[in-house]
Order: C-alpha cells, then sequence, then structure tokens
C-alpha cells in the first residue's frame, strides 16, 4: 500500500482529474487532429492515423461502427484501437513495453512499473504543453497532481469524480424487511446476516448474500476494506498526524475491526466462500441477477444503468444508492480522480510535433459534439432532446452496449459540456451524488508523494499485505499471524517507504 496504492493495483486503477489556472488554446483555433496543433502547420488535411490499447469492457466494438465513424470523421483520425481484457490488462501493458511494440497512445494504470518506466523516459512529459489544449486545460489542477512522478507529468488521465464510491442496495429489500443501511460494524454484521439468512427474495430457498468479495476486494483504490474502515473514522490508504508522522491504514484499530467483521462473516458462511478466487464480473453478475443484497464495491452512477440489467431478471427489484456513512457522519474513500492514464510512448512517437496531434486529438475529443456523443449517444437513437435544454434517455440498453465502452475509454466528465439529464430518479440521484462526494472524501495524504521503495518493491509489498488480510479474513492465520505480515512487510521495505513518505511531505510543506 502507498502513496499510489489505490490507484495502483491489477483491479483498480488511479489517477485523477483538475482545473488548471491559464487557459490558452492552440493557434490555430481548433485544428483538425490530422494537423499540428499548438501553432504548428498542419501538413494537410490527412486523418491522422492513431493506435491505442485500452481495457476492454463489455462487449468488443464492432470496428467501423457509427460512433467509432462519428469520432474519426469530427476528430479527422483513423482509429485504431486494440481492447485488451481488463482482467490481465495490466500483464498485457508489461509485455508490450517489455516487447517494445507500442501503440501511439496507450492506458495505463498508475503502478511501480509504469511510475519507473516513466521516470526511465519512456514516456513523453506532457505538463508543460496542456494550458495550450483549452479543454485539457479546464480541468482542475489536483487531477493533475495526482498523477505526477516526481514533480513531472506524463500523462493526461481519465477523469474520474473523487468521491464516486458509494452502496448500492436492493432497496425492496431492506424495505420489505425493516432494515435501514447500517452505520456501525455491528449493524453491519445485522444487516448482512439478515439478508443472507432470512430468505429477503421470497422463494423459500437460502440461496441469497447480503453481500459479496471478489479476489480483488481489498486492492487500491477500490478496496472495500479500506472504504468501510473510513466510514468507521480511519484512514484512506495512507494517514498522517500533525508532527508528519505517517502510518499506513491496515496498521490502524478502525481497519483491524473491518477485518475482524469480515472474518466473523466468513467463519458463519455469511459471505461468499470462494470469494479468494471470484472474478469481479463474476460478482457483479451474481448481484445483477437478483441473488445479493448490497454491493459495497460500487459508484453512485453505476446504479442505474444497473437497475436497467437487474429489472429484465427480477422486474420487481428496485435499487437505490448511499454514501458511505459511520458514526461520525458522511465518510467517503477518495478516489484518485481518473481510471488510468494516456501516456505516449517515445518508441512511437517519435517527435514532440506528433506528441501535439494526439493531445489535441484527446482534447476534441472533449469538446461538445465529442461529449455528448460519448455520455448520451446519438440523438434520436439513445437520447431526445428537450425543450428545456435538458436530454432523456431513449435506449439506454442499446447506449451501455454500443457507446458505453467508448465513454469509459476516451476523455469526457458529466458535468462538462454535455447537456444534463433528465432521467430516472435513480439516475438523477447518482449524478447529483457524486459531486457532492467531494464534499466528504477523506484524501490520502502520500498519494502524490514519491517513495524510491514504492517505486521499485511497491508491487511486492501490497502483494504481500493483499495476501495476509486475505489469509486472515479466511481463517488461514490469526490474530498472531496477522502481526508477523505486518512486522515482514515493515521489515522488507515497508519502514523505509514510510520514512520516505515522511521525508517527502516535509519537503512538500516547507515549498
Amino acid at each position: 500500500m502507498n502513496q499510489k496504492r489505490w490507484m495502483g493495483s491489477l483491479g483498480t486503477i488511479i489517477m485523477a482529474t483538475g482545473v488548471i489556472a491559464g487557459c490558452g488554446g492552440p493557434d490555430s483555433g481548433k485544428p483538425a487532429a490530422g494537423g499540428s496543433s499548438q501553432g504548428g502547420k498542419a501538413e494537410d488535411n490527412k486523418p491522422l492515423e492513431i493506435s491505442m490499447v485500452v481495457p476492454q469492457v463489455g462487449e468488443v466494438p464492432a470496428k467501423g461502427n457509427p460512433v467509432e465513424q462519428e469520432i474519426e470523421k469530427y476528430t479527422n483520425t483513423k482509429l485504431n484501437i486494440q481492447w485488451a481484457p481488463s482482467n490481465n490488462y495490466d500483464e498485457k501493458i508489461n509485455v508490450m513495453i517489455a516487447s517494445g511494440e507500442l501503440p501511439k497512445i496507450m492506458v495505463v494504470r498508475y503502478l511501480p512499473n509504469i511510475i519507473a518506466s516513466a521516470q526511465d523516459g519512456l514516456f513523453w512529459e506532457v505538463g508543460p504543453l496542456i494550458k495550450n489544449y483549452p479543454n485539457l486545460a479546464a480541468q482542475n489542477q489536483q487531477y493533475y497532481d495526482n498523477i505526477t512522478i516526481g514533480g513531472k507529468l506524463y500523462g493526461v488521465p481519465l477523469y474520474r469524480e473523487i468521491g464516486r464510491p458509494a452502496i448500492v442496495f436492493r432497496k425492496d429489500w431492506m424495505d420489505a424487511m425493516g432494515l435501514k443501511m447500517p452505520k456501525t460494524l455491528d449493524e453491519w454484521y445485522n444487516t448482512i446476516k439478515a439478508l443472507t439468512l432470512n430468505d429477503p427474495d421470497k422463494n423459500g430457498k437460502n440461496d441469497t448474500f447480503g453481500i459479496m468479495l471478489d479476489k480483488k476486494f481489498n486492492q487500491g483504490g477500490n478496496s472495500v476494506l479500506t472504504r468501510m474502515a473510513v466510514a468507521q473514522g480511519g484512514f484512506n490508504e495512507w494517514g498522517v498526524d500533525s508532527s508528519g508522522k505517517f502510518t499506513p491504514t491496515f496498521m490502524t484499530p478502525q481497519f483491524m475491526d473491518v477485518m475482524k467483521l469480515f472474518r466473523r462473516l466468513y467463519a458463519e458462511k455469511l459471505i461468499n466462500q470462494d470469494f479468494p478466487a471470484l472474478e469481479t464480473t463474476d460478482m457483479d453478475q451474481k448481484f445483477e441477477a437478483g441473488t445479493v443484497g448490497i454491493k459495497i464495491n460500487g459508484v453512485a452512477t453505476n446504479a442505474a444503468n444497473i437497475q436497467d440489467r437487474i429489472v429484465k431478471v427480477v422486474p420487481t427489484a428496485q435499487l437505490d444508492i448511499a454514501h458511505w456513512e459511520g458514526p461520525q457522519g458522511i465518510r467517503i474513500s477518495g478516489q484518485a480522480g481518473n481510471n488510468g492514464m494516456f501516456v505516449f510512448p517515445k518508441a512511437s512517437v517519435k517527435t514532440e510535433d506528433e506528441l501535439k496531434k494526439y493531445l489535441n486529438f484527446l482534447d476534441k475529443m472533449m469538446d461538445e459534439p465529442m461529449s455528448t456523443l460519448q455520455k448520451r449517444g446519438f440523438e434520436g437513437k439513445h437520447h431526445k432532446k428537450n425543450s428545456d435544454g435538458t436530454v432523456e434517455w431513449i435506449d439506454l440498453t442499446a447506449f451501455n452496449k454500443e457507446v458505453k465502452p467508448y465513454r469509459d475509454n476516451l476523455l469526457n466528465f458529466e458535468t462538462y459540456k454535455v447537456p444534463p439529464l433528465k432521467d430516472t430518479p435513480l439516475a438523477m440521484k447518482g449524478y447529483k451524488m457524486e459531486p457532492e462526494g467531494l464534499k466528504y472524501a477523506i484524501a490520502n495524504p502520500a498519494l502524490n508523494l514519491t517513495s524510491k521503495t514504492y517505486s521499485e518493491r511497491g508491487r511486492e509489498l501490497d502483494i504481500m499485505i493483499w495476501d495476509a488480510e486475505t489469509a486472515y479474513i479466511a481463517g488461514k492465520i490469526d490474530d498472531k499471524g496477522w502481526a508477523e505480515a505486518v512486522a515482514k512487510w515493515q521489515k522488507s521495505g515497508g519502514d523505509a517507504m514510510i520514512k520516505e513518505y515522511e521525508e517527502a511531505y516535509a519537503k512538500n510543506k516547507k515549498k
């Protein structure tokens, strides 16, 4: 775990969005992506060929589909997108880096090997250029600060709201059973037990769970252990006191209490026994099949899409969403503000002029026509316009299949150059909750600090703790075994990492 751990795990990913002060536009206004931007001379109007690798989300879109055609037409590009399965995406990126066979643009996670690759000069530094692209420059500076490496920016974040984490739950089950969203850990236990044992779907079978875990339940920014510990008053990955002393969240009482809760749930078979091997997609399918009461790895704006899918299986299902809340009120594990970042390998992008063309392409993806396409799809097919300036869905199912893969892997922001939605009450609630969540977000103080130990051995140290957490919850080790695992982590580089964070934090405070 470390400054960038919540962005850097195999299953989750990292980085952040922001408002850069001082917008400047390319000299030519909005040059076609096929020509040079930022004052460069346009060579011709030939479409710019762009090879990209991005994580696969849902079905891989057919080549030459209408969405891709519209993007190519507006940006004057020819796209060659490689959709790599998300389950082993990071390994795929590692193989590509090792082979040297790299696309022009690639989405990467903020992982130790990526940090090291950037420091070794594999990717172009883009920080000094961002101000020249009006849409990129209009985002909050914090999003960029969160992905800096040694004070330099090597990529453009796939912007995401920082206060996104939320609980998605079966409102119909909770209401019918007289249950309320839990706040204390005792309430969590009682609620999960009731939803597991008391037949909430009324089918007379013992076939439900209150919650489920997958094999990545404790990794990075989506760690449900961290989310619950933060709600109980704990740290978001790391905490720092008034004297500048850093402590990882897993060494706090709040985190240990959460682990004991999950250990008890597992021992009593109140959570799925196969979680150490269960894929995230398989767990999500269980929820959408109507057999799980609470989804604790969710985000606020996903609830409406899940509702759309679940009613096809369980027509009476009613979902709702809630902020993470504990005894001290709403406390959200703040995320990095991104879902990865676009980087530009020097092996394939040979010159700065070429780099500017690809930055211009990303900038144009945030123009109003492209933002609307990514977030709302095509007028007349996916949405319709209302007289009050809002739009509403015509076919959300088609949008999720045809447009969502592009929305999730290209540049867009719900609150930037996108017409507001008139949607279902659940969807409107989600749109409100995510920006609102920023007020309650607990930050990771180590997020933009540099640790030599983490850069070199962060993945190894992360896995050491993740494996110990899994073993503890599954009853493979006891309190003594957990203490020994933490001590091993400290001796293997954890203590050095703590010291490096403290030194970097002190140095930043002096600036």
